[in-house]
């Protein structure tokens, strides 16, 4: 497992990754819903300071290396779900 500091980094850096392609996508794929891509773009922005708080304060009685990978695990999904809605953004 990598430290903490390293794990912020990375989400920080995908988060604003996806924030520029949904900004990018908006911009170049004609006219896509305004209101959809608001919420998509608030919706990048809850995720990341959702986990990087997670990753601050663990839950206690849990084992750290099964925290993160889970931690890990549903930042995955919820990545792959952004990338899905703004593939789909018209």
């Amino acid at each position: 497992m990598s430290n903490k500091r390293d794990l912020k980094k990375t989400i920080n850096y995908i988060c604003s990754d996806l924030f520029a392609e949904c900004v990018a996508a908006s911009l170049y794929n004609g006219k896509p819903d305004e209101d959809n891509v608001n919420a998509l773009l608030s919706s990048i922005l809850m995720i990341q300071n959702d986990y990087v708080r997670r990753i601050s304060h663990p839950e206690p009685g849990m084992k750290q290396q099964d925290y993160f990978k889970n931690l890990t695990k549903n930042f995955n999904k919820q990545v792959s779900e952004i990338i899905d809605q703004i593939a789909a953004l018209n």
